[in-house]
């Protein structure tokens, strides 16, 4: 089987590369610019993984934005962030409030993945989707990518099995890492 495309790595935004904020058993994404933090290891994580040869890009909901109580423009500048201190190819977002109106691009549908693929020449089978929320590892294993749950301890259930599930931005690193160095090995 002849490998095409290039090789990615999905994120999810809050709780997998920036602070999430946990209240009452459930994450939300940071309300305002100030308040948005990335992780520690989320440079040195996202480096590694550039220099191993993957396209890094985001996949995130913002909801809040369709709900009309979280500006579009503070989400962007949010991103910009990212941007800046991250080496991302790619930020894709759905703000669309319900599954309904979103036509499979709010995960858990596909659809952000799909357009990035579509975008940027990306083999989703030979990607990955890192992500904090059922949601993330529902969209990519509809999306045929391989999953790693950061399992954070939320209360909520995964519907999807994950391919693997971690603590750390790190250690979903390391996962990729080791598969891209020994594709036949799984932990």
């Amino acid at each position: 089987m002849t490998e095409t495309g290039r090789r990615a790595v999905f994120f999810d935004r809050d709780g997998t590369l920036n602070l999430q904020v946990v209240r009452e058993g459930k994450p939300y994404p940071p309300a305002s610019v100030e308040e948005f933090s990335l992780f520690p290891e989320a440079e040195s994580c996202c480096l590694r993984l550039k220099k191993a040869g993957y396209l890094l890009g985001v996949a995130t909901n913002q909801p809040d934005v369709g709900r009309g109580t979280q500006r579009r423009e503070t989400v962007e500048s949010m991103h910009r962030i990212m941007l800046e201190k991250l080496p991302l190819d790619f930020v894709e977002v759905s703000y669309d409030a319900t599954d309904e109106v979103s036509q499979g691009r709010r995960k858990p549908g596909p659809g952000m993945l799909l357009a990035a693929a579509k975008n940027h020449g990306i083999d989703l089978a030979r990607s990955w989707m890192i992500g904090d929320r059922w949601r993330d590892i529902d969209c990519g294993a509809k999306a045929g990518c391989q999953t790693i749950f950061i399992d954070w301890g939320y209360q909520e259930h995964l519907r999807e099995k994950p391919d693997f599930t971690v603590h750390s931005l790190q250690e979903a690193a390391n996962i990729i890492l080791t598969q891209t160095s020994n594709p036949n090995t799984k932990t």
